[in-house]
């Protein structure tokens, strides 16, 4: 059984159409300060736009392992050398959860945004499908 999360694809296809609209923002601004600042947001959103496209699904799992996919490639993780857990940080009043998946040499940290659900739900799936 193969399981995947990625970011929710009407939240990319938002993150698509806001690059767009500022694009157009920065071409009918008529200061140059202001065309400056509005073109550098326009290009971190498509970087983000692009990112979240181009690496779907983010997290796959399945009996082998897992595989996680960035921008340029894909990371696979066997079971035997990864550790699940979920870590909850409070910041400015608020209580945020992360999946961590913390391999041999590398640590991947998901988000609720990566995943598309809640990084709780992800880790009590991935302990079930752990042989």
């Amino acid at each position: 059984m193969t399981r995947t999360w990625s970011t929710p694809a009407p939240m990319v296809a938002f993150a698509w159409v806001g690059a767009l609209v500022l694009a157009v923002a920065a071409v009918l601004v008529d200061d140059n300060a202001g065309r400056l600042l509005v073109g550098l947001a326009a290009l971190l959103v498509t970087y983000l736009a692009a990112f979240a496209t181009i690496a779907r699904p983010r997290l796959t799992a399945n009996a082998d392992g897992l595989a996680v996919r960035g921008l340029a490639s894909t990371t696979r993780l066997p079971w035997h050398e990864v550790k699940v857990k979920l870590q909850t940080t409070r910041r400015l009043g608020r209580e945020q959860q992360t999946l961590e998946l913390d391999a041999d040499d590398r640590l991947v940290v998901l988000t609720k945004l990566d995943l598309g659900v809640d990084p709780e739900e992800v880790a009590g799936v991935l302990h079930a499908l752990r042989p």
